[in-house]
């Protein structure tokens, strides 16, 4: 018998990350994601409810994560100020995981479903992040139009970052295109 090998969530992770990037998520199989972790099938089903969920499984605890940061983010703040320091803080945790983020995206990009599911998450953390901006202070429309431009701003520093064109870390992006926003908005 073999000897146990921890990081079985780990292992899977990586696992269907190579085999999406090579052969597609499409046509990558759990039976073989599982097959290069050294694991089951059955262990597959114990961590990710479906192939899908490998991409998306920790949406929930980012989403935890991101309203944490802004509900603690100083008072001083605005609303848009508090969002971005909590959007900052997603895109440090992101880096923290290397290269998933990236090969994360790739795979997205390659499949409309999957494009789809990302647009329901992100409109998950807009919504999140706006009722954590109502608990600050902030009344709608604020509240909503804040959380739907700092998504906004995440996701073009997000996809900047992941397309590898960019050098500079991910929260600096976050902080450029904030200020991109903000000359655009800029009155004359």
């Amino acid at each position: 018998m073999g000897r146990w090998k921890p990081d079985a969530r780990g292992r899977l992770e990586r696992a269907a990350l190579e085999l999406y990037v090579d052969r597609g998520f499409e046509q990558t199989t759990v039976a073989e994601i599982a097959g290069r972790a050294g694991l089951t099938e059955r262990t597959f089903f114990r961590y990710f409810a479906d192939k899908r969920e490998v991409l998306f499984g920790g949406a929930s605890q980012l989403e935890e994560f991101l309203v944490g940061r802004v509900a603690d983010a100083p008072d001083s703040l605005g609303p848009l100020d508090a969002a971005i320091e909590g959007l900052e803080a997603v895109g440090t945790l992101i880096e923290e995981r290397g290269t998933f983020g990236r090969q994360r995206q790739v795979v997205i990009a390659a499949n409309p479903e999957l494009q789809e599911r990302e647009l329901i998450k992100l409109a998950a953390l807009s919504a999140a992040l706006a009722g954590t901006l109502r608990r600050r202070g902030a009344e709608d429309p604020v509240a909503s139009l804040t959380a739907e431009v700092a998504i906004a701003v995440f996701k073009n520093a997000f996809e900047r970052w992941a397309g590898g064109s960019e050098r500079r870390d991910l929260p600096q992006l976050i902080r450029e295109s904030l200020e991109e926003l903000r000359v655009v908005t800029a009155d004359g």
